[in-house]
């Protein structure tokens, strides 16, 4: 198991953040060149607003799996911690119990969300349903959030597989990107 998550934090920390993050940036430049041409010139593109907005959109929606990876998402975790501190190895270990209830709960979400969307999908194609400027087909960005709620499903696998592993004393998930261990329970 280890091979692969190490196999999937390259693809995330290799290939996919870069991808996000040249969505966003392109995105916002054609925002400035549009605030240019609009303003400075009186111009402006029909389709600009919306490529904007689902291109903006498709790289968040590309990005959620790294940032539950990273941890970096926001979460309540008062709770956990005030059980960690005051009620010892109990504490821990409730706390881990609720760390994989949660995970579990992402799996489940994730993977319905991406099984439901995509009958939602066919039927935009089928519809040819588009933007509001009429320009862009709408089904490339609603697979775009079906794909980022599948690897955010994925990085969900990974945490759970780690926190049971962890809850039963075995070694966790390690991952030597960004010269640290990613070891221990992730809460």
């Amino acid at each position: 198991m280890n091979k692969l998550y190490k196999l999937w934090r390259v693809f995330q920390e290799g290939f996919l953040q870069y991808v996000a993050a040249l969505l966003l940036l392109s995105m916002t430049l054609l925002a400035l060149l549009e605030v240019i041409r609009r303003y400075g010139f009186g111009v402006s593109f029909e389709w600009q607003q919306d490529a904007v907005t689902y291109g903006i959109l498709c790289g968040i929606f590309l990005f959620f799996g790294i940032t539950q990876t990273r941890n970096a998402h926001l979460q309540v975790s008062a709770l956990v911690l005030l059980l960690k501190e005051k009620c010892g190895r109990f504490g821990e270990v409730f706390a881990s119990i609720l760390g994989i209830l949660g995970r579990t709960i992402g799996v489940v979400l994730c993977t319905y969300l991406v099984w439901r969307g995509l009958e939602v999908v066919a039927s935009m194609i089928k519809r040819e349903r588009t933007t509001e400027s009429l320009v862009f087909y709408l089904w490339p960005f609603y697979s775009t959030f079906l794909i980022g709620m599948g690897l955010l499903g994925i990085s969900f696998l990974f945490q759970l597989w780690n926190d049971i592993q962890i809850l039963f004393g075995r070694p966790g998930l390690t991952s030597d990107l960004d010269g640290h261990e990613d070891s221990g329970p992730i809460l």
